[in-house]
């Protein structure tokens, strides 16, 4: 890492991590760990194990999540603002891809602290280009809300034509989401992606029904990506998106 100028901030490392085998690790995440003296990351113990499967025992960690995200930002503000740089990491995959860490981000970009990105692995974009769905245009929505209009909303922009959309959700929700898919989009090509990167990685590839079908006769477990597809011609969808206002992006599950 290059030397800090007197007077200068610390740097921001934004560092992916693997999503599920180890070996995804990248050579500038490995050497941005070892450096840093502090490491921002949603779970001290699972980060903890993480670095020590990695043979890094350096820096002290210091918890990051939603509902602590607004509390520690300052702190680590004050910290990086000190000169000392710090790596932001995530449970798992990209941080702040429907993880905690924007708002710090947001904060270091507004006073002036650099933030550099180390790339790596995201459970999207691994999903994405082995889906077999186009990739030219893409929607990410995170994670789906638990019930009404919210969640109407985001099915029709998740299966919104002429573009591929990509969300995260528990296979618990599976069938209840299938099921709605089924009713509201009967032509898509759905496409779920359970367990990336680990022993018994699964793609299904099928109409609503069909995926609705084999989840009901063999449900699943772990975290899913689940990408929609619909041929045709954007319309009203897109110019509803255009107009509105962005929510407060949702930060209740991780993958």
């Amino acid at each position: 890492m290059p030397d800090i100028l007197p007077g200068s901030p610390g740097t921001l490392f934004v560092v992916a991590t693997p999503v599920g085998n180890l070996k995804d690790i990248t050579l500038r995440a490995i050497e941005v760990l070892r450096s840093v003296p502090l490491v921002a990351c949603e779970d001290t113990r699972s980060a903890g194990r993480l670095l020590a499967s990695l043979d890094i025992r350096g820096p002290r960690f210091t918890s990051l999540f939603e509902h602590n995200e607004q509390r520690k930002v300052e702190q680590l503000v004050e910290h990086l603002q000190g000169g000392r740089d710090a790596a932001l990491i995530s449970e798992a995959g990209t941080p702040t891809i429907s993880d905690p860490g924007y708002r710090l981000v947001a904060r270091c970009r507004e006073v002036g602290i650099p933030v550099v990105p180390i790339p790596g692995p995201c459970a999207a974009l691994a999903a994405l280009s082995a889906s077999g769905l186009p990739t030219d245009k893409f929607l990410f929505l995170g994670f789906p809300p638990r019930k009404g209009a919210r969640l109407a909303r985001f099915l029709r922009r998740l299966a919104a034509p002429a573009r591929t959309g990509i969300a995260y959700l528990p296979a618990r929700r599976l069938e209840e989401l299938l099921g709605l898919l089924a009713k509201s989009a009967p032509d898509a090509r759905v496409v779920l992606a359970r367990e990336l990167t680990k022993k018994f990685e699964e793609f299904l590839c099928g109409t609503p029904t069909e995926l609705l079908a084999e989840i009901t006769a063999h449900p699943r477990k772990g975290e899913c990506t689940l990408l929609v597809y619909r041929p045709g011609e954007r319309g009203e969808d897109e110019e509803e998106d255009a107009g509105e206002e962005l929510p407060e992006p949702d930060c209740t599950g991780s993958i």
